[in-house]
């Protein structure tokens, strides 16, 4: 009891430094961009009224939605959007057309997450070393280039991993949580009457009195809840309870108290709106709290990025991308991963964001189209979930997310405002992502359509060799094919160049499937073939890390004894050859074409070792 205690302690505390670190900074700039946007008179019933909003937002959306509903929604323990789309296209495929537009729309929600992970660096940082220009506004010439300096500092240091700071996420954000909550009680004890805002009537009262003015504020009020995703993303490293604990316990009350601090300052100096959170602090804590601050921000776009790496490999474990290199940064935690390719792409985005907009209030015109849309996403495919997976009553279902759907419209809608002035950046990037996506699974559709057509039935190839068979010699040889029962192209090779065929043959597919998680008893399909080849077909959950040379060693209970020493892996390289009438428009022809990695790409994705055959001029394999 006394261990599962401290071990609830330790995944609380976790989950408090990963999982709520973008909502725990959003206290930076929410406040200042609702009021400062200038659609709000700055009134007594004003600051009562937008409070409330604040509030009861935080409630419905993170603590009802995510909390409580969303989190529900596990996929063998695992969550974020790939884990819901994959529930709901299981829970629908009996259904392939709705299928098939429930996996567009959630890849297509998958594509914003690297919109959001864009806006969400950028705007926190920038937000927290803009607090320089309280201390001075001579500082103001040198906020963004510190931000950049920042922000290449965090890039860099991903190769080296998370595993030797990791440690420290979460005691530097409960100190982040605990001091904005001291903030806070600070101008609260000033005007304790600010609390009666918690009352959802003030909240009514500002929406029933100013419906337009509510519409368009919602477009800021989003920015309270930046961050909510990864409630139901990190759901797999930490768990439900750590995750609703830390809510409960420590983050809202935390955030209740800085949001109604903010406003009892407000009140009492409304000059402070520029920027309420760092005016909440006397001078001589003033620069550590910017320090504090950017620890803060700097962690939450730690958790972002390493969330960028994780959707990434997804996302080509369900063959949506090309295989990418994949660097593992700890021996111990196989989800500690780093992708070069994913890493730079992220800075240089994030870099022309920061330059672009040059400042929090102007990036929070960028942010909350992307998020709202996922948060619209999420809610559609949770419907999906609990009425064909569960089998809830179809009242029942609409009444649970209708509801979220109405509110999620509402805030989409709202944030539709700011498309021309900046909304436009990360559903660009959304939108070229997404493209990306269905081009290479188009594409890979196509090239496996066609290989099959082409393809020779391999038991009776292998019968018509050993008709006549040619020399043994000794060793292993795993040729890695795409699709079961035809032909490698590097066989073909080898016979006709080496005239020899290996003492054992394995005929390898991998294949990915739409649940995080394979067991090692269920890794392998072994069917026998005769004169010691056998057909080999390797299962892999879209969190596996794949690694064909380690499931290879369960055939030796199958009659088949791997050496490393003896064997020998063939794969072809990827090459396309654009053919007119392929079924692909040739705009998309020519992107597939340039997005193939070569065969080395695939062989350090999938593990292979330094003896890996990789045959040229033939065909895509893997």
């Amino acid at each position: 009891m006394s261990s599962s205690k401290s071990s609830l302690a330790a995944l609380t505390l976790g989950a408090i430094g990963v999982v709520y670190g973008d909502i725990g900074t959003s206290v930076l700039y929410a406040i200042k961009e609702i009021f400062g946007s200038g659609h709000v008179p700055f009134t007594h019933d004003n600051v009562y009224g937008v409070l409330s909003i604040v509030f009861w937002t935080l409630t419905v959306i993170v603590s009802l939605k995510y909390v409580v509903l969303v989190l529900r929604a596990d996929n063998a323990g695992e969550g974020g959007l790939i884990a819901m789309l994959a529930l709901a296209s299981q829970a629908v495929k009996d259904r392939p057309e709705l299928r098939k537009w429930l996996l567009a729309i959630g890849i297509f929600g998958t594509s914003l997450f690297y919109g959001d992970g864009v806006i969400t660096p950028a705007i926190s940082v920038l937000s927290a070393v803009e607090g320089l220009e309280v201390i001075s506004p001579a500082f103001k010439q040198y906020v963004v280039p510190i931000t950049l300096v920042v922000l290449f500092g965090l890039f860099f240091v991903q190769k080296r991993g998370t595993s030797g700071i990791g440690k420290f996420f979460g005691p530097i954000t409960v100190l982040w949580f605990l001091t904005i909550a001291g903030l806070g009680v600070v101008h609260i004890v000033g005007h304790p009457e600010i609390l009666a805002a918690l009352s959802p009537h003030h909240a009514l009262r500002f929406i029933w009195e100013q419906p337009g003015t509510t519409f368009i504020i919602l477009g800021a009020v989003v920015l309270c809840v930046t961050g909510g995703e990864a409630l139901y993303a990190d759901m797999g490293h930490f768990g439900k309870k750590p995750i609703r604990l830390a809510w409960f316990s420590i983050v809202m009350p935390c955030l209740t108290l800085n949001y109604f601090g903010q406003g009892a300052l407000l009140l009492s100096d409304p000059e402070a709106v520029k920027n309420p959170f760092f005016n909440m602090a006397p001078d001589w804590f003033l620069l550590p709290l910017v320090g504090l601050a950017t620890m803060a921000t700097v962690i939450a776009s730690q958790a972002l990025i390493s969330g960028a790496f994780s959707v990434t490999k997804q996302a080509v474990q369900l063959g949506y991308l090309p295989r990418l290199n994949l660097l593992h940064t700890s021996v111990r935690d196989t989800g500690q991963i780093y992708i070069p390719f994913v890493n730079w792409g992220l800075f240089v985005a994030i870099v022309l964001a920061v330059v672009m907009f040059k400042s929090s209030s102007n990036l929070a015109a960028a942010y909350g189209i992307a998020v709202t849309l996922d948060m619209l996403i999420t809610t559609v495919l949770t419907f999906f979930v609990i009425r064909f997976g569960w089998k809830y009553p179809l009242w029942l279902c609409l009444l649970a997310t209708g509801f979220f759907f109405v509110v999620d419209l509402a805030f989409f809608s709202s944030n539709l405002l700011k498309l021309f002035a900046g909304g436009w950046f990360p559903l660009l990037i959304g939108g070229v992502v997404f493209m990306l996506m269905m081009t290479w699974k188009q594409g890979r559709v196509l090239m496996a359509a066609k290989q099959q057509a082409d393809a020779i039935e391999l038991d009776s190839f292998l019968d018509a060799v050993f008709m006549a068979p040619p020399a043994r010699v000794e060793g292993t040889a795993v040729f890695l094919t795409a699709e079961t029962g035809t032909v490698p192209n590097a066989l073909l090779h080898n016979l006709k160049h080496n005239k020899v065929l290996h003492a054992q043959n394995l005929f390898v597919t991998v294949r990915s499937h739409e649940v995080p998680w394979i067991g090692l008893d269920k890794r392998l399909a072994v069917e026998p073939l005769g004169h010691d080849c056998w057909q080999v077909v390797i299962h892999y959950g879209f969190k596996n890390d794949p690694d064909v040379p380690k499931a290879l060693q369960l055939m030796s209970g199958r009659g088949c004894a791997l050496d490393a020493m003896t064997t020998s892996y063939f794969l072809s390289r990827d090459l396309v050859v654009p053919t007119l009438g392929s079924g692909m428009a040739p705009w998309r022809e020519k992107i597939f074409a340039q997005m193939h990695h070569n065969a080395g790409a695939a062989a350090e994705f999938l593990n292979l070792p330094s003896n890996a055959v990789i045959e040229l001029g033939s065909k895509i394999e893997i």
